[in-house]
């Protein structure tokens, strides 16, 4: 789910960067494509386990589908 657009599905790129005040920020683009938009939920704090288990996070969250948000955010009722 992202903040711009809504759901997008597809060939999808995820980047998460640490937004150096210990929060991090998650963008998801049409792989290939120019736009970027900014996954639902964000920033959020990064976790114990640095920005890489907050991506691991993410990934397993898109790919499981369903609208995914930024882990550790309540989804909207």
């Amino acid at each position: 789910m992202t903040v711009q657009v809504g759901v997008i599905t597809g060939d999808l790129t995820v980047t998460t960067t640490d937004r150096g005040d210990g929060t991090a920020a998650v963008v998801i683009q049409y792989t290939g494509a120019e736009e970027h938009y900014d996954l639902e939920g964000g920033p959020v704090r990064v976790p114990p386990g640095g920005v890489a288990a907050l991506h691991r996070s993410v990934l397993a969250a898109v790919r499981a589908g369903g609208a995914a948000q930024m882990p550790g955010t309540a989804p909207e009722p």
